[in-house]
C-alpha cells in the first residue's frame, strides 16, 4: 500500500486536482483550506461542513501533519527568539523571530544544513542532510504563529539555500501566499539564495517575492575563496540573472553583504562593489560578522565598517547597516546550526588571505 499524501504538502493546483479526483464540487477546496490554515484544524473529523462521506475520503486518501515539534525556545537579550523544531525522522532545523518597531519577521529554514559551504557560516559546517518538503517549511511559520506571535514578514535565511530546494520551496510560497490558505502578503516574503542562476530564473517565472542575494565579495577571486557556489556561478552572470529577476512592484534587489575582518572589509573592497552595483535598483545590507566557534573570522571594528557604508553611499547606493540580533543565543546570521556536530575536517579552519 502506497503511503499517503499530506495535506499540508499539497499546494493550491494539487488541491484542485484533489478535489477534482473525488469528484467534488471546487468549493470544497476552499472550505478545507479555511479548516486547515485558518481555523487550525488538527484531524478531517473536525470538519463539520463537510459530509461525512468526503471526511471518509479524505481520511483514506490523505494525512494532515505539519511534521515540527519546538523541542527549544531561547530569547535573546534584545527580545529576539530561536525555536528549535524536531522533525518526523529526528533530524532538527532552527527558526528565529526578529521583533522590531513596527515589524516582527520569522526566519524559517529550507533544509537540513546546507550544501553550499560558504566559510563564513555554520550552517554550512553541518553539510546537507536534506530538503525540507512543503509541510515542514510552513509548519515553521504555522507553530510560532500558534505561540500567538504575529509575524508581520518572512525571510527565507534560515538553514539551507533556499533555491537549492525549489520545488518545495516554490509549493510552500504558493500555500504561504493564497489568499485561500494563509494569505499572507507576496511582498512582505523574501528568499535570499548565494547565487543558484538557473533557480533564480525558475523562481522569477513561477512567483514573485522579494529575492535577497548573498553577494559578501566585490571580485570573483574573493568570492570564490569564501563562497565556492561562485566558481560555478560567477558574479557577473549572477547579476544578469537579478537584474532579470521580477521583484515586486516598487521593490529592489537586497544584496546581503557579510563583512568579515581583514577578508573583504577594506575601503579598496568597497570601492569595488561599489562600481560593480553602480546603477542597479539596489538596497545594500551590511551585516558585520557574527562570530561564533569554530568560523575563524572576526568582526570589524565599527569604524571600519561605517567607512564601508560611506564609500558606497557615494556611489548613490541605498546601503545600511544591519543590527546584530540574537548573537548571545547563536540565533544572528550565519550562526544556525541546530546542535548538529560541525564538520571539522573538510572545512577551512583558518581564515584565508585577502586575495586581490
Amino acid at each position: 500500500m502506497e503511503d499517503k499524501l499530506n495535506f499540508g504538502d499539497l499546494s493550491p493546483s494539487d488541491i484542485a486536482e484533489l478535489i477534482s479526483g473525488f469528484n467534488e464540487r471546487p468549493y470544497r477546496a476552499n472550505q478545507l483550506t479555511n479548516w486547515v490554515y485558518k481555523k487550525n484544524a488538527s484531524s478531517f473529523d473536525e470538519m463539520s461542513d463537510l459530509s461525512l462521506s468526503f471526511r471518509e475520503k479524505l481520511k483514506q486518501n490523505l494525512t494532515l501533519n505539519f511534521p515540527v515539534s519546538l523541542v527549544e525556545n531561547k530569547t535573546s537579550k534584545d527580545g529576539t527568539k530561536k525555536y528549535l523544531f524536531i522533525l518526523h525522522d529526528g533530524e532538527k532545523v532552527e527558526s528565529v523571530l526578529i521583533p522590531e518597531k513596527g515589524r516582527t519577521t520569522l526566519c524559517v529554514s529550507s533544509q537540513v544544513g546546507c550544501a553550499i559551504g560558504c566559510t563564513f557560516c555554520l550552517t554550512g559546517r553541518v553539510g546537507k542532510r536534506r530538503n525540507l518538503s512543503p509541510s515542514e517549511i510552513v509548519g515553521q511559520f504555522l507553530k510560532v504563529r500558534d505561540m500567538e506571535e504575529k509575524v508581520t514578514n518572512i525571510v527565507f535565511m534560515g538553514m539551507g539555500e533556499p533555491l537549492d530546494n525549489i520545488n518545495n520551496l516554490i509549493k510552500s510560497l504558493e500555500i504561504l501566499i493564497d489568499q485561500n490558505f494563509i494569505g499572507f502578503s507576496k511582498r512582505r516574503i523574501t528568499v535570499s539564495t548565494s547565487g543558484l542562476v538557473p533557480q533564480i530564473k525558475e523562481l522569477g517565472k513561477s512567483i514573485s517575492v522579494n529575492l535577497s542575494i548573498s553577494l559578501n565579495a566585490p571580485s570573483d577571486r574573493l568570492r570564490n575563496e569564501i563562497m565556492p557556489i561562485n566558481k560555478r556561478y560567477p558574479i557577473e552572470e549572477l547579476l544578469k540573472a537579478t537584474k532579470e529577476y521580477p521583484q515586486p512592484r516598487r521593490k529592489f534587489i537586497t544584496f546581503e553583504y557579510v563583512l568579515l575582518k581583514g577578508i573583504n572589509d577594506s575601503n579598496q573592497d568597497a570601492v569595488s562593489l561599489g562600481e560593480l552595483l553602480r546603477g542597479m535598483k539596489c538596497k545594500v545590507n551590511l551585516i558585520p560578522f557574527n562570530e561564533a566557534n569554530p568560523l575563524p573570522y572576526r568582526t570589524p571594528d565599527r569604524e571600519t565598517v561605517l567607512n564601508f557604508q560611506e564609500i558606497l553611499s557615494g556611489f548613490g547606493i541605498n546601503v545600511k547597516i544591519r543590527k546584530n540580533r540574537g548573537r548571545d543565543i547563536l540565533g544572528a546570521c550565519g550562526q544556525l546550526a541546530a546542535n548538529y556536530p560541525l564538520d571539522k575536517n573538510n572545512r577551512k579552519t583558518k581564515p584565508i588571505s585577502q586575495v586581490r
